[in-house]
């Protein structure tokens, strides 16, 4: 017996009225202020935008296998095994402690060179695990966003349309980062730049803060 196939208007996809609503949530969650637009920005300016490009792909395309295997189940492992999670919150955020201390301590560029290496694909990609606005983000998307009925279609649909929001809104901090590049020609003026992106990346540690003291 052969099957036919499956007509495209068969498989319950998320409504137009559903895809507006999570691409905006998209937007708005990529574009505003957080660890990885922090760096990227810092990348921006002390490597230039072609170098940094790693990195950008890293965040979007980690970010988005990040969102569909949250929506396959990951999730529910945090829930049964809830300590997991907590050592996974706060190693992540001695790692982002790490990462400031490094980008304020990046250096001066001397003739158009900086000390260390920017992030590879496989790093930036990895970071996302540990990064806490990437779990707040991707657990929206999967809670929110995604449709039970015919769910890992439209899990797929919401990874893609995620990832194609987040691109070009992280990268318009690699833009900037690169734009200063060319305006801070001072080795005060560029520390100064690390120096206030370390600080905004500690102080995007905050949800983690507010849980230690309650």
């Amino acid at each position: 017996m052969s099957l036919s196939p499956l007509a495209l208007s068969d498989v319950p996809l998320a409504s137009a009225s559903l895809l507006g609503p999570l691409a905006l949530f998209a937007l708005v969650s990529s574009i505003t202020p957080g660890p990885n637009n922090v760096m990227l920005a810092s990348s921006g300016l002390n490597f230039g935008f072609r170098r940094t490009v790693p990195h950008l792909l890293g965040v979007t395309l980690g970010f988005a296998f990040m969102i569909f295997l949250v929506g396959l189940g990951l999730g529910s492992v945090f829930q049964r095994i809830p300590a997991l999670y907590t050592v996974l919150k706060y190693a992540g955020a001695l790692y982002l402690l790490y990462l400031a201390w490094k980008i304020a301590n990046a250096g001066a560029m001397e003739d158009g060179t900086v000390r260390g290496k920017p992030f590879t694909f496989l790093q930036a990609a990895a970071f996302q695990w540990v990064n806490p606005k990437a779990w707040v983000m991707a657990v929206g998307v999967v809670a929110t966003y995604t449709p039970q009925a015919g769910f890992f279609a439209n899990l797929v649909l919401a990874t893609v349309v995620c990832g194609i929001v987040n691109l070009p809104s992280v990268g318009i901090w690699v833009a900037f980062g690169t734009a200063l590049r060319r305006l801070l020609h001072k080795a005060w003026a560029v520390r100064a730049f690390n120096v206030t992106m370390a600080l905004l990346l500690v102080a995007s540690l905050y949800p983690v803060a507010l849980d230690l003291v309650r």
